[in-house]
């Protein structure tokens, strides 16, 4: 069999349907398909029944749905306009004042929500109107939110580390765990860019306005109680090793749901709207992973993620020159695909090499949700980017300009993880000792 050829035809497959506009879930179940039955002699038709099933009763995927319908009824609370009520006046002495809201505010919120266009989208349409009213550079405050708003996908629980979870059969509460650090570092990194910013540029910072008492400042707080108990409910539960993530999600439900009664914000339409959301994305989510699932096994029996990694171990890359050539990798293939996406279709042939080259599937995990939080705000299909059009009413390029530092910032954070992997791995080894 001419592996040429069967690469050739199943990439030839795969981006035909996608350019005619086929859902990708299907795309990939037609490209299993095609190649199970015009290279190799298995069944392709049972094969397909067995591996659908088989990826569609996971336990862990049970998470996924209830992560996403936290996320999708908090989008429709108060939660961002509390927020920055109570963060603002504790950040107005900090180089860039306001503009720190932004990353403090999508840290926050993308620890409740686990998605990236819904924490940005949450905090932009509360603090875009207060920063533009206040004379903040526009530039910096859509640049801050473009960039804050993909710690969604790195700060626990993220659904992009389900994903991964499921397809490279990693502890999804290991992954939660391995993200903390990381997610700090780059909250660390955004705010010392913005600081440095606010200094080199003090034109474009205005004057502090909210100059407010101690017990001021505390009473604005209360307003950020019952965000941060809804996180210490559900990350400590999993962290605690008192429930499992999927419990964990549970709580979170129960919990969003008591914060959108509590702020007056549930009604029936909004109960609707957000289960429709969250029913919505699910599927769209659980297609992909069947479908990555069958193309998966389907290229097993063809042999050509074998095929692959041995023509990568050929090219005689180290762990740092794999490392580089998937980073690119990613980077391109973030410029037309979603997240999701990208983890699935590249799974079944770079986790074998990952694998070869004995790096740690737990550290690989959090690196491609770093790429994969770049691709992002990589045009054209940056979905961040498309959220921020629409909430600044400005064009696509000046939206990608804005974002470019953070771009470079999360690129720095890579480099970081793979000098110092214990940013990842020192957290998750420290839990399992104390248990």
């Amino acid at each position: 069999m001419n592996e040429l050829v069967v690469a050739g035809t199943f990439l030839g497959v795969l981006f035909f349907l996608l350019a005619s506009g086929v859902w990708i879930g299907i795309s990939l179940l037609v490209v299993g398909f095609v190649a199970l039955a015009v290279f190799t002699p298995a069944p392709a038709g049972s094969l397909l029944a067995t591996t659908v099933w088989d990826a569609s009763w996971n336990w862990a995927l049970t998470a996924l749905p209830l992560f996403i319908w936290m996320g999708e009824i908090l989008f429709r609370t108060r939660l961002s306009e509390d927020m920055f009520k109570g963060l603002a006046p504790w950040l107005g002495w900090l180089p860039g004042r306001l503009l720190h809201v932004n990353v403090l505010g999508c840290a926050v919120m993308a620890a409740v929500s686990g998605s990236s266009s819904v924490t940005c989208a949450t905090i932009g349409r509360m603090s875009m109107p207060e920063l533009k009213k206040r004379n903040y550079d526009e530039g910096m405050s859509i640049g801050t939110l473009a960039g804050s708003g993909t710690l969604g996908l790195l700060i626990p629980p993220s659904i992009m580390m389900i994903v991964y979870g499921i397809t490279a059969q990693v502890s999804i509460g290991r992954l939660f765990i391995a993200g903390v650090l990381p997610g700090l570092m780059l909250i660390g990194l955004f705010m010392t860019y913005v600081a440095i910013w606010a200094v080199l540029n003090p034109t474009k910072v205005p004057a502090n306005d909210l100059r407010m008492s101690f017990a001021e400042k505390m009473w604005a707080s209360r307003r950020l109680i019952p965000v941060i108990l809804l996180i210490v409910t559900v990350l400590g539960s999993i962290y605690g090793g008192v429930a499992t993530p999927t419990e964990a999600a549970v709580m979170g439900v129960i919990g969003a749901l008591a914060l959108a009664v509590a702020t007056r914000t549930l009604n029936w339409h909004t109960f609707r709207e957000s289960l429709e959301g969250a029913v919505k994305t699910s599927c769209m989510i659980g297609l992909i992973l069947a479908g990555a699932a069958f193309v998966t096994m389907a290229m097993g029996f063809t042999g050509l993620p074998r095929i692959l990694a041995g023509w990568v171990q050929e090219l005689g890359l180290d762990t740092y020159g794999l490392i580089l050539l998937l980073t690119l990798l990613y980077i391109a293939l973030g410029c037309f695909l979603d997240g999701v996406s990208m983890i699935v279709l590249t799974a079944p042939v770079v986790l074998p090499m990952v694998e070869a080259h004995h790096i740690d599937l737990l550290w690989f995990g959090i690196y491609i949700v770093l790429v994969v939080e770049m691709a992002q705000i990589t045009p054209p299909v940056g979905f961040n980017l498309f959220v921020l059009q629409g909430l600044t009413g400005k064009n696509l390029w000046t939206v990608t300009v804005a974002s470019l530092p953070f771009f470079l910032l999360m690129i720095v954070g890579i480099i970081l993880i793979v000098i110092w992997p214990e940013i990842v791995t020192m957290l998750p080894r420290y839990m399992i000792m104390q248990q």
